[in-house]
């Protein structure tokens, strides 16, 4: 465990808490896909998060449930101290910086720029920096001085409304609006909007649960966790969800080859709790093969015996989706409608049944339909005019 990286996250709640409220539709701030994204990194080792809590009272108890230790800066009666809680995050980590120099990596969850001075000096204490924030919250010039930014939105598990789903109805906290972001491209269209039923419920977090309901290899089928209000009886294994989800993550953040330890260490960073024989696998090896014959993943020779390359497939599966895709947009398009991302999977579902960007490595439909996009299967904008995403056909040359 010599060569992991060792990460402490600090959370500015309310920079996150408000940009979350403010640009992502008035969804609630969930911390549990930062960890999940800096599981897949290293382990973390410290969690912190600064605010006066007693604004957020209902946050409290979900990142206790998270371990997170709550640093409490409390405004006083009659006078401003909106950068207490800055100086006193920018103290603690500096402070660990000298005082704990196994720890590699920062995580700096914030969007505001004046934390900019401390990732210069992180960095030049040769430590790892990693920003992460709501994009439309987050300031230009915090990104560029990470060593790696996340922006909140894209992570595996958020759902901001007309992505898949209605944000959660959100408990009021202090006023204040965060920086807002650079505008992006808006397409309009006079054409009606295709799935005008709004899906109705949030896509619940990925189940972690080692012991999650199945008991065999073949048994235990549940319904996708998904972001849609439809069509919920269609069978999937939360299990393979899980794994290809996890082996996505760590696939885009190595850029190089995942083997089958590292996957099984990082799966446990997510949930302690994980074991193979809950679901009736004898050993990893055996969890992993049956995935393989699945196609959820492929399995090839590693350097060290019995500790197998893991990786998902290239083609195949993801190609058919691309153009399962494609037909349901080019169909509504054909037809004069405007093709709202919103409701497009249970349109995609009502053509296939078993479909499931997450069967295929995608954290969200969003990027599964970026992902089409880079294929010249579709296009993907964002519409003001509509107040979501929408798809389209290509235009030809």
């Amino acid at each position: 465990m010599d060569h992991e990286e060792r990460i402490a996250l600090f959370l500015d709640y309310e920079n996150l808490a408000l940009g979350a409220r403010e640009h992502l539709g008035g969804m609630t701030f969930d911390v549990r896909p930062i960890a999940d994204a800096l599981a897949e990194r290293g382990r973390v080792v410290a969690r912190r998060a600064y605010a006066d809590w007693s604004y957020f009272d209902e946050d409290r108890r979900m990142l206790t449930r998270s371990h997170v230790e709550l640093i409490e800066m409390p405004q006083r009666m009659g006078a401003s101290r909106k950068n207490a809680a800055d100086i006193k995050m920018a103290v603690d980590a500096i402070e660990m910086a000298f005082e704990r120099d196994y720890i590699s990596t920062f995580a700096m969850c914030t969007g505001d720029s004046d934390f900019t001075p401390l990732v210069h000096k992180l960095r030049e204490l040769n430590k790892r920096v990693i920003g992460i924030g709501v994009r439309n919250s987050t300031s230009k010039m915090l990104p560029p001085a990470c060593d790696e930014f996340l922006y909140y939105d894209t992570l595996e598990g958020v759902e901001p409304p007309g992505e898949g789903g209605d944000a959660a109805p959100t408990k009021q906290g202090r006023g204040g609006s965060g920086r807002s972001g650079s505008a992006t491209g808006s397409k309009t269209s006079g054409r009606k909007r295709a799935g005008s039923k709004a899906d109705t419920s949030p896509e619940p977090a990925t189940s972690t649960t080692g012991g999650s309901g199945t008991s065999g290899p073949g048994k235990g089928p549940e319904p996708d966790d998904d972001d849609s209000g439809e069509d919920t009886s269609r069978p999937a294994e939360p299990l393979a969800v899980l794994v290809a989800q996890t082996l996505a993550g760590l696939q885009r953040s190595s850029g190089g080859s995942v083997t089958a330890s590292v996957l099984k260490r990082t799966l446990l960073r997510k949930d302690p709790t994980f074991n193979e024989a809950d679901h009736g696998f004898r050993a990893f090896g055996e969890l992993l093969r049956h995935l393989a014959e699945r196609n959820v993943l492929e399995l090839s020779e590693g350097h060290a015996k019995g500790d197998p390359e893991v990786s998902l497939p290239e083609l195949g599966d993801q190609e058919g989706a691309f153009a399962l895709l494609r037909s349901v947009v080019e169909k509504a398009a054909a037809a004069g409608e405007t093709v709202a991302l919103s409701g497009l999977k249970d349109q995609l579902r009502r053509a296939r049944p078993d479909f499931s960007e997450k069967s295929l490595g995608y954290g969200s439909f969003l990027q599964f339909c970026k992902a089409a996009a880079t294929t010249g299967a579709v296009t993907v904008e964002w519409s003001d005019q509509d107040g979501g995403y929408v798809l389209d056909i290509p235009v030809e040359d």
